[in-house]
């Protein structure tokens, strides 16, 4: 029953927005719709904002220096060769007595045997005298020292566990207390519409 109103009013308002030339005829009845609004309202309702747990905190281990001075080489002896002291003295010496010799000369085109006096010649040499001889040298090298920074545990790792407890709160809903609908309401419309 409910269906065949709906494709009744249906068809009525098809044939309402056509012009009187299409429909044939002059209009007999004339609806237009209805809108009602959903209606909503809001809820309140009681609900677990956090379910809680644990938390669970780490201090990570404080470390510190320690210093101290510490021997990284003995004390030690060595020798070492300390080389010879040397000077260079120059000396004028005779490089050839001289006196007679025979040599060859040309004399007026004419070559000939003649005996000669030589001077004696002499020349500048380097000596090289050791001023102080090679020597072995006692060395003493003390011990070294040295600064050095230990690292030391000053205060090991803690961990903390925290319980955190559920926690809640009311949060608002908007629910739909009716839905919307659409119906039909016969009007009248005057030249047009009939009551």
């Amino acid at each position: 029953m409910i269906r065949k109103i709906s494709a009744s009013l249906a068809a009525i308002a098809m044939l309402a927005t056509m012009p009187e030339t299409m429909a044939g005829s002059r209009a007999l009845e004339c609806y237009e719709p209805v809108r009602r609004p959903a209606l909503y309202d809001t809820v309140y309702e009681d609900v677990m904002l956090s379910p809680g747990g644990q938390v669970v905190d780490y201090d990570a281990p404080i470390y510190g220096a320690y210093q101290s001075v510490e021997q990284i080489a003995p004390r030690r002896v060595t020798y070492e060769t300390v080389p010879a002291v040397t000077r260079t003295i120059y000396h004028t010496v005779k490089v050839d007595n001289g006196g007679y010799a025979w040599e060859w000369r040309v004399i007026h085109g004419r070559k000939v045997l003649c005996k000669v006096w030589r001077k004696a010649r002499y020349a500048r040499v380097a000596e090289i005298v050791v001023v102080r001889p090679e020597r072995v040298r006692r060395v003493v090298q003390p011990a070294e020292y040295e600064s050095v920074a230990r690292e030391v545990l000053v205060r090991p790792e803690q961990v903390r566990i925290r319980e955190i407890p559920p926690s809640y709160g009311t949060v608002a809903r908007r629910v739909v207390v009716r839905e919307g609908s659409t119906s039909w309401r016969r009007v009248h419309i005057p030249r047009h519409c009939p009551d």
